[in-house]
């Protein structure tokens, strides 16, 4: 899975909607913002909701969450500090009978 794939999908389906007049992201610092212009009728509310739809479905079918957070706003301009990532688990034995030990999954 490359996140990139991920990206693109989202990307895709966020520039569908006919109230977002673009919308692009790029990353900073390795950190990736999502900056999003939407029509004047648009609020930020429903924008929210329609980057969460379309965050889950650019997901689907993979083991990843997303997590989106406001930044700032400059006319119309929105910005989104806006990350899919993996979950983390172990995925080894490290000998010290931790209670989320990969051996004892499946054992309940």
């Amino acid at each position: 899975m490359n996140l990139d794939d991920i990206w693109i999908i989202f990307m895709q389906r966020l520039t569908m909607n006919p109230d977002i007049e673009k919308a692009y992201w790029t990353k900073v610092a390795g950190i990736p913002f999502l900056y999003i212009k939407p029509t004047r009728e648009f609020p930020q509310i429903k924008l929210e909701k329609e980057i969460r739809k379309c965050s889950g479905i650019a997901m689907k079918g993979h083991r990843l969450h997303s997590h989106t957070v406001f930044v700032r706003s400059e006319e119309h301009l929105y910005v989104y500090r806006h990350r899919f990532l993996v979950p983390q688990e172990k995925m080894f034995c490290c000998g010290n009978l931790c209670t989320d030990c990969i051996r004892l999954k499946g054992k309940n």
